[in-house]
This record gives structure tokens, C-alpha cells and sequence, in this order.
């Protein structure tokens, strides 16, 4: 009985709970010893996969919270991390404004800020207080006392003034509005207004101009202007302070001051080429000066102010065409409406002075010129000179006037000029570049033409 229950509770235990039974290692034991669990596969019960499911599942929670764990502390390390740099950008901005706070409140003064403002003393702005006893005016004197006598003139080139071709400047010479300017501000057959400081908006018209001198005379309509006092310009000497006044682009009665850097200065117009005297100063002329005043500290006008004048290579380079060779110019303008003694030959020409004008003809003629070939070369002949009545034809050289050669204006203008007056005859020899590529010579004879119209 005993060895059957012994069996039996052996029995119950699951099989791979049994004991098991070590091989004889007597390896000469007999093999009914053998144990058939050492070599079956072991199989798992429901009960053993049951539980096994239950350990995974409750490893699987165990990695959830981990994870959740792990995740919440990061935001919690990252939430810090944000809440310490705010508190540290707070205190740093509290400290800045704790230490600033002594200078915000210097700028910022607790009471209303206190501007003061004064007036000149009562009559500083008077004009006797800007000369002295001998009559010699400081620069806002000079400016006070010869601005109301400068105009601002507009040419227009219809009668309703609509079509604008330009403005300029003029100098008041009488009470009645005779008013002098430049020959280039002006147009022939233009119409002109003449504003002046008060205002006032006047008609003009042209009383004469002299395109050579680059000086006009013109007339207002009205009465009660304020003329410019004349100066003697011979009286001139280098280094005195000036002033130019003039309407550059358009802005009425500007003032410039500087010096007389040279006196007597030979000047030739940068469109005819004709040479007058005048003054070289500093003061700033620009192309709206032209007609302006150069004034002296006297209040006197000593130049008439033109950009045809002005040296547009080098800065702080002006010159003003001096009084006394303007005021017989004036004179005769107003006398006789145009310059007496002006010839008018009736040709346009291109001068051979320099090697790009000698090339240029060249290029047009399409022959090459001797190098000593010298002469003017002929673009143009007036129909109503007498000059147009000989054998000299467009394309032509000048190359003697009374046997004298000429290459430009000056050349040409000096031998007449010296020695003819208009109705005279004047001989030249002139040049032709024939058809097979040879120069041929022939003399010519013309009256030289009376200009009175001022465009020559």
C-alpha cells in the first residue's frame, strides 16, 4: 500500500516537476535504466502560457509608466529650464533699470523742460547797421541793399506763356523798368515776364541785344522799381569781398559771396567766341545767375554775372563781364536798339585749331588734308549775304582773309575787325577738294553785311 500511494502523489506532479533519474554511469549497467524524458520535447500547459501572458502584460504596464515617467520628467527639466532663463531675463532687466535709473531720471526731469528763445536787439535787422561811416557794407548789407534791384526774368515761347523756355536774371537800371541782362537769357521772338522782389509780375520787352557781348537790354511796363547803383569796375582790385545775386534754378534772390581772385581778364564766350573783360571771382555763378549782379561791399554794382562765361572744368572758377565794358554797350543799346558797327559776313563754319575738328572734316570730305593745310571749313552760306552771291559753295575752305591765314573765329574775326567795317569789300582766298581728290585754289570778294538784328 505504501508503495502505491508513494506512486500515486508522484503522479500528480506535473512532469517536468518529476525527479529526475540520473543514467547509470556505469556504462556497463544494462539500458533499462533508460528515461524517455531526456529525450522528448517538454510541453506547456494552458495554466503555464497563462501565466506567462500575465508576466509580459504586467512587464509591458511596468515600461508604460516608466515611459510616462521619463517623458513627464523631461517637460518638468525643460519647464524649469524655461521658468530659470525668465527669471533670470527679469532680474537682469530689473537690475539694468535699477542701475539706469539715476540717468532716466536726469533725461527725464520730473518738472516741464524750460526752452528760451531771445530776439535780436530792436533794429538789428536795420540796414544802417550793416554799413559803416565810410559807406562800406557787411555781406547781409550789401545782400539787403542790391536785392531789390535783381529780377527774375521768364521767356516763354508763345503768347499765353504756357510753352517755358527758360529764366534768368536782370539788373533794374532805371526807376521807369529799363532792365539789363543777358543776350542768351533772351529769346528773339520770345515773349518775357519780369518778376520782381515785391512780387509783382511785369511784360517786357526786348529794347536791343548784342549776341557778342552776350549783353541785352529789355523794358518793363511798370514804374517805382528800385535801379541798381553802378560801380566803376576799373576801380577793382584783387582780393576784395564780393557778391554774386542771381535766381539760379529757379530760386529767386540767391546770395553767394567769395573774392576777386583777378581783374582784367580776357574771356572769350563759350558760344561765340568773342573775348570781353571781366572780373574772376569764387563766388558761385551758376547757369540761372546769367544777368545777375557782381557786387561790391558798396552796394555797387561792379560785373554783369554769365554762365557763357563760366569755367564748367574747374570749381569756384566764375567770371562777370565788368561795368564799364557793359554800360557803352547798354547806352547804345537803348539808343539805337542794336550795336552800330556790327558786320555780319553770312557764313557758319567749323575752325581747324585742333586735331579732332581737323579729323572730323576729313572723315566728311573723305580725304586726307596736308599737314600744313590750314583754313576754316565752310557748313553754311546765308542766301540774304552778299557772300552767298560768290563762287565759295558749302563744303569749302576759307584759308586767307586779306592775305592773312585764319583757322578759327578769333583769327578771322581780328583781320576784319582791324581792318574793315560793314560795306567794305573783303578779299579771300578759299580752297576746294576737287572730284579726283585734289585741292584747288581761287580767290573771292564780298561786302561784308551791317548786323543790326544782335544774333551775330
Amino acid at each position: 500500500m505504501d508503495e502505491e500511494r508513494t506512486s500515486v502523489q508522484e503522479s500528480n506532479i506535473p512532469s517536468y516537476q518529476q525527479p529526475v533519474q540520473t543514467a547509470n554511469t556505469n556504462t556497463s549497467a544494462p539500458y533499462n535504466n533508460y528515461n524517455p524524458f531526456m529525450y522528448e520535447p517538454v510541453g506547456i500547459s494552458d495554466f503555464d502560457k497563462a501565466a506567462a501572458d500575465a508576466m509580459k502584460a504586467a512587464e509591458e504596464r511596468r515600461e508604460k509608466i516608466i515611459r510616462k515617467r521619463r517623458e513627464r520628467g523631461i517637460f518638468v527639466l525643460f519647464a524649469l529650464i524655461f521658468l530659470i532663463s525668465a527669471a533670470l531675463a527679469v532680474y537682469g532687466i530689473a537690475a539694468d533699470i535699477s542701475r539706469g535709473s539715476g540717468n532716466i531720471e536726469n533725461l527725464v526731469p520730473d518738472e516741464h523742460i524750460v526752452l528760451y528763445q531771445n530776439s535780436k536787439p530792436e533794429g538789428a535787422n536795420d540796414l544802417e547797421n550793416f554799413v559803416d561811416d565810410n559807406g562800406k557794407y557787411t555781406t547781409e548789407g550789401a545782400a539787403a541793399a542790391v536785392k531789390p534791384s535783381i529780377v527774375e526774368i521768364y521767356t516763354y515761347g508763345d503768347s499765353l506763356k504756357n510753352e517755358l523756355y527758360g529764366t534768368g536774371s536782370g539788373v533794374i537800371l532805371s526807376a521807369d523798368g529799363y532792365i539789363v541782362t543777358n543776350a542768351h537769357v533772351l529769346q528773339a521772338d520770345g515773349y518775357h515776364t519780369v518778376h520782381t522782389v515785391d512780387g509783382r509780375i511785369l511784360d517786357a520787352k526786348i529794347i536791343g541785344r548784342d549776341a557778342k557781348t552776350d549783353i541785352a537790354v529789355i523794358k518793363v511796363t511798370g514804374s517805382n522799381l528800385t535801379p541798381a547803383v553802378l560801380g566803376d569796375s576799373d576801380e577793382v582790385i584783387v582780393g576784395e569781398q564780393v557778391i554774386a545775386i542771381g535766381n539760379p534754378a529757379g530760386l529767386s534772390s540767391s546770395v553767394t559771396d567769395g573774392i576777386v581772385s583777378a581783374v582784367s581778364r580776357k574771356i572769350k564766350s563759350d558760344s561765340t567766341g568773342f573775348e570781353m573783360e571781366c572780373i574772376q571771382t569764387n563766388a558761385a555763378i551758376s547757369p540761372g545767375n546769367s544777368g545777375g549782379a557782381l557786387v561790391n561791399m558798396y552796394g555797387q554794382v561792379i560785373g554783369i554775372t554769365s554762365s557763357k562765361y563760366v569755367s564748367s572744368s574747374y570749381e569756384g572758377l566764375g567770371f562777370a563781364i565788368t561795368i564799364n565794358a557793359v554800360k557803352p554797350i547798354i547806352e547804345e543799346l537803348i539808343d539805337k536798339g542794336y550795336m552800330s558797327g556790327r558786320f555780319r559776313i553770312g557764313i557758319t563754319f567749323t575752325s581747324m585749331d585742333k586735331q579732332s575738328l581737323i579729323e572730323a572734316i576729313e572723315a566728311e570730305i573723305d580725304f586726307d588734308l596736308p599737314e600744313d593745310f590750314t583754313g576754316i571749313y565752310i557748313t553754311d552760306i546765308s542766301k540774304d549775304c552778299d557772300i552767298y552771291n560768290t563762287e565759295l559753295e558749302k563744303g569749302d575752305f576759307i584759308t586767307e582773309v586779306d592775305g592773312q591765314p585764319v583757322k578759327n573765329y578769333s583769327e578771322l574775326y581780328k583781320v576784319i575787325s582791324e581792318n574793315f567795317k560793314a560795306g567794305d569789300k573783303v578779299p579771300a582766298t578759299c580752297a576746294r577738294i576737287t572730284e579726283d581728290k585734289k585741292i584747288e585754289y581761287y580767290d573771292i570778294e564780298f561786302e561784308l553785311m551791317e548786323d543790326t538784328s544782335g544774333n551775330f
